[in-house]
């Protein structure tokens, strides 16, 4: 080894021999902080209380469910109402007093079920 690194091993064991001490005061402010950090890890952080109408958007998905449920509430309503010429018309259906009439007119036909080819 060279002259400088025995130099440096030199002061290298006299600083571990000479630790300066730790003042109390930093080291009871030290003890005192972790305490705080340690009980404040302990309690459990305080849920948010939502209202009813979040909780059910939350359960369908937010705005884009609520959107989705929607359209299709929308277009299962359009094709409700705009039924196919081979059933009865539900509109029609409500206003009349006699629904047995609009059953009946349907019969056993299913020529509406053959293909065409």
């Amino acid at each position: 080894m060279t002259d400088e690194n025995l130099e440096l091993d030199h002061l290298f064991a006299q600083a571990r021999q000479n630790r300066p001490a730790l003042p109390d005061d930093l080291a009871v402010r030290i003890q005192i902080d972790a305490e705080k950090l340690r009980l404040s890890r302990l309690r459990p952080e305080p849920r948010p209380q939502f209202s009813l109408w979040h909780r059910m958007m939350g359960n369908v998905g937010g705005w884009q469910g609520v959107g989705g449920l929607i359209a299709a509430s929308a277009a299962g309503l359009w094709i409700g109402f705009s039924a196919p010429g081979f059933l009865p018309d539900p509109a029609n259906l409500l206003a009349s007093q006699e629904a047995a009439l609009f059953v009946a007119d349907l019969g056993y036909d299913t020529s509406f079920l053959e293909s065409t080819e």
